[in-house]
């Protein structure tokens, strides 16, 4: 099997609901967030994906949570948007995204989403 790994960063303000202390107030963090793919066969090229493809594949998830209030977004309006709920939306976007681009020859293997340089959350299936 072979892997690949992008990361991007972003930074956006969120309050989590049913919470009792500092971090159901607002707040903001310079969040990173880091996706695995993975698969079994390389394309004509050599490569798993093309790390721009993945990048570009990235960016528009990134964009809409970059420099917003992520409560104010969907789905986040219901679902909390702690670091859990963001490494498995990050999953399933960036997984909808790739099944079309490869034809399921490569999967999101995990994403892993940073909230602080010490604490972070991750996402598989």
């Amino acid at each position: 099997m072979f892997e690949v790994t992008v990361e991007a960063g972003f930074s956006s303000g969120h309050y989590l609901r049913n919470y009792q202390g500092k971090c159901e107030n607002p707040h903001g963090h310079n969040y990173r967030v880091l996706i695995t793919l993975v698969g079994a066969e390389l394309d004509e090229t050599g490569l798993l994906l093309d790390f721009k493809l993945l990048k570009t594949l990235l960016r528009p998830v990134v964009d809409y949570l970059d420099h917003k209030m992520i409560n104010d977004l969907e789905p986040f309006t219901e679902l909390n948007p702690s670091a859990e709920n963001l490494a498995r939306y990050f999953y399933q976007e960036t997984s909808r995204h790739l099944h079309e681009m490869t034809a399921g020859r490569v999967r999101v293997k995990d994403c892993t989403l940073f909230e602080t340089d010490t604490s972070f959350a991750r996402y598989y299936e």
